[in-house]
């Protein structure tokens, strides 16, 4: 068992640094104790799923410092809208090399 934090999210027009600090919450994100991995899909509306080993480790990671300033530009100038959802996974399953 693990847990899922799927964040949706619908783009303004504005880019400035948001590919930068992406990448940069990804890097960041892997060097938190918990965290198991991530998957991302944009089109229209953006789809990120992190996993992480339980909930003290979500919550380690929303308040680190640095996400904690992502955040914050993210909803003055990168985000519309978002949401996010965390889920426990109970089960797993999948086909050829596609596990997290």
């Amino acid at each position: 068992m693990y847990y899922a934090v799927i964040f949706r999210s619908t783009r303004t027009t504005t880019n400035d640094g948001y590919a930068d600090t992406a990448n940069r919450m990804v890097e960041l994100a892997r060097e938190q104790s918990g965290f198991l991995g991530v998957e991302s899909a944009r089109n229209d509306i953006g789809i990120t799923v992190s996993y992480w080993k339980d909930l003290d480790s979500i919550s380690a990671w929303k308040q680190n410092a640095e996400h904690l300033l992502a955040q914050e530009k993210g909803q003055t100038q990168w985000y519309e809208n978002y949401i996010v959802r965390i889920a426990k996974v109970e089960r797993e399953y999948s086909f050829g090399d596609s596990g997290i």
